[in-house]
């Protein structure tokens, strides 16, 4: 199956400029939305992992049913004001200003294997804060996975010290 089918270009969005890769017709599908998931599944079932972490709100999208597939725990990684029980937190500089996440205190415990997963990585903001989180709680990344990496942004280079890998490369 080509994923390609399923990711619409949506021009302008959400600011004049930017062509957007829009994953919802993907997700409108069934089948190819199943076929994704047990894409990533095949990739990292042989692989030690402990849990599964993703930052919200689109990489739940992924992250939730792999997890289901793997048989293990998933770790969400929200914005403030979002968990309710004790978190750790980090905030980070993104190109447009600054963003926070936060991760329960017993959602990784130290020495655990954790596999992040999100839809896009565009720039690598978002997932670099969400591995520096995980490993502030005591985890360790086995790998950082996408349903779309848009390589002109270069950002497996902020991702550098880690193992990627992404479904579809624009």
């Amino acid at each position: 199956m080509d994923f390609r089918d399923y990711i619409r270009d949506i021009p302008d969005f959400p600011k004049p400029g930017i062509l957007f890769k829009d994953i919802t017709p993907l997700l409108a599908d069934p089948t190819a939305f199943r076929a994704s998931v047990e894409r990533l599944a095949e990739r990292y079932g042989q692989t030690k992992i402990d849990a599964i972490a993703a930052a919200e709100a689109r990489g739940f999208l992924f992250a939730a049913p792999l997890a289901l597939a793997l048989r293990k725990p998933l770790v969400p990684l929200r914005k403030p004001g979002k968990l309710p029980y004790r978190t750790y937190s980090l905030k980070y500089d993104l190109e447009y200003g600054q963003g926070e996440l936060h991760m329960h205190v017993d959602g990784i415990t130290a020495g655990q294997s954790v596999l992040m997963i999100d839809d896009v990585l565009a720039t690598g903001g978002t997932m670099a804060a969400g591995c520096k989180l995980v490993e502030q709680a005591g985890g360790t990344i086995v790998g950082c996975a996408f349903l779309v990496e848009l390589a002109f942004l270069k950002g497996r280079e902020k991702l550098s010290e880690y193992e990627l890998f992404s479904l579809l490369t624009y």
